[in-house]
């Protein structure tokens, strides 16, 4: 199984991408100018401050609890650098890379599985010597949103619990993030911009935990791994409210009728999701999606690569009304 196979490797240039979970829209007018000032002030150094501070005041948390971080990716690769635990849990079928760093870490991980009728999980099912847990919620590519009482569960005096919380912005209920919880031991809350910002490209993220942890994470960083205009993005991205509230209502609208329409298909079964994306299974999985490609220059995500999940399983990113229709006609011709 590859765990490095992510959606950006799937499709070239020129394809109607399904396969990458960024939601396709115009950039608000202030974060494009921050961008835009950014850039021009490239021949100075970063400075994370304002951004810290800008994060600290949406969270409710101190600055000293902030670590900016090149992308999420980051925050993961430093955390299993950082801590080499004895014995990590990593919650499937889930977002690879967590897996993939503490493996190169010399790090035994234990794969934990939720449930697959509808993919939530039991906490009582990680063992209570792991002193590392991953959970992503919204989890990537089920889109399940475990409630809170499950994952802090999780948390235990003598564990890292790692909460990925990249495509939580795609919920609109401000209780679903555990970002402010500062009083759950061993806590880390990792937050991406890549999703709803459509910023793949700025490797714009941030990780809230207590400040010992982020002195410790900060101290296996090495300098000005955040660019400026990372650093531009996350001050103005944590100072707006508005955007992730209208995006995250499109969101949901475009999601509920492609859903609709592809539950229409025969043999096709479409998981419910949190997020701007959906997990499909259908029947003959590499044909269905060679078809796609090949006869309408549609590229979806194969699932097979997340653990939990096989060769009929399918992630697809929710887009506009009109690409998720194209999308829509294109399975229903390929599934004939």
């Amino acid at each position: 199984m590859n765990l490095r196979l992510h959606g950006d490797t799937i499709a070239p240039p020129g394809m109607l991408e399904f396969a990458v979970n960024v939601w396709p829209h115009r950039r608000p007018a202030l974060l494009q100018a921050a961008l835009t000032k950014a850039l021009a002030d490239s021949d100075r150094y970063p400075d994370e401050a304002a951004a810290r501070e800008a994060i600290a005041v949406r969270h409710r948390r101190n600055a000293d609890e902030v670590l900016l971080t090149n992308g999420a990716c980051e925050a993961f690769w430093l955390l299993a650098q950082a801590y080499r635990p004895r014995l990590a849990v990593v919650v499937h079928p889930s977002f690879t890379e967590p897996e993939v760093a503490l493996r190169i870490h010399r790090t035994e991980v234990r794969q934990v599985f939720r449930e697959s009728e509808h993919w939530h999980l039991d906490s009582a099912d990680v063992p209570d010597k792991a002193d590392y847990v991953v959970l992503g919620n919204p989890d990537n590519p089920t889109g399940a949103l475990e409630p809170r009482k499950t994952s802090t569960a999780l948390a235990r005096p003598a564990r890292l619990l790692v909460v990925d919380e990249s495509f939580i912005d795609f919920v609109p209920s401000v209780d679903a993030s555990l970002a402010g919880d500062s009083d759950v031991p061993g806590l880390i809350v990792v937050r991406s911009l890549t999703k709803l910002w459509s910023l793949a490209g700025i490797r714009a993220g941030y990780l809230l935990a207590a400040a010992d942890t982020v002195d410790r994470l900060t101290a296996h960083r090495q300098p000005g791994s955040v660019n400026a205009l990372a650093c531009a993005a996350l001050a103005i991205c944590a100072a707006d409210n508005d955007t992730p509230r209208c995006v995250a209502a499109d969101v949901a609208a475009a999601r509920a009728k492609l859903a609709e329409g592809l539950r229409t298909l025969p043999g096709v079964r479409v998981w419910p999701s949190a997020a701007n994306f959906l997990l499909l299974r259908v029947p003959d999985g590499p044909r269905v999606i060679e078809a796609l490609r090949e006869r309408h220059n549609i590229a979806v995500r194969p699932a097979a690569s997340f653990p939990g999940l096989d060769e009929n399983h399918i992630r697809i990113a929710v887009r506009t009304h009109d690409d998720n229709g194209l999308l829509v006609r294109a399975f229903s011709e390929v599934l004939r």
